[in-house]
């Protein structure tokens, strides 16, 4: 299992539904290739990265469906589209060892957070097995649990005082 990164402290915008539709087996940090106008919306938080997903092409990692809403103040010669495929950067065996996995069938590679680090913008991306149903109800279940025994708890703990 890999090692749970530290919170960020300049977190522009995380994908929660990624944790809910996939068990991540290893996370990947990369930097992201952006036009001056999506800098700018991204630091106005003018980002969507609910459904975005990382894809090996030739060699090369790109990043699909995250929306990126253009500047306001930008004429039309500046302007950026919204939802274009952006080319991730990472090293080319990094970028190999995701395509071996990306090829097992089941695995996916979606966008889990983008933030700030050293003023660059980067996403982390993440390797994921698709959960069913069943795995679901099963992390639901899990969850309803745990929350009944941290009730019981605090209950025992503020009636002891």
């Amino acid at each position: 299992m890999a090692k749970k990164p530290a919170p960020a402290t300049n977190l522009i915008a995380s994908n929660k539904k990624a944790g809910r539709d996939y068990e991540i087996i290893s996370r990947h940090e990369c930097g992201i290739e952006l036009r001056g106008t999506e800098v700018k919306s991204i630091r106005s938080g003018k980002v969507n990265v609910a459904d975005a997903f990382a894809r090996v092409e030739k060699g090369q990692l790109f990043l699909y469906g995250c929306d990126v809403q253009p500047w306001e103040t930008a004429g039309k010669w500046f302007q950026h589209e919204a939802k274009r495929p952006r080319r991730l950067l990472m090293h080319k065996r990094e970028i190999l060892k995701l395509e071996i996995q990306q090829a097992q069938r089941g695995y996916a590679l979606p966008l889990l957070r983008m933030y700030w680090k050293n003023g660059k913008v980067k996403v982390e991306i993440g390797t994921g097995r698709g959960k069913t149903h069943q795995d679901r109800r099963y992390d639901l279940k899990e969850r309803a649990a745990m929350r009944e025994v941290d009730r019981e708890v605090t209950r025992f703990n503020k009636g002891r005082w």
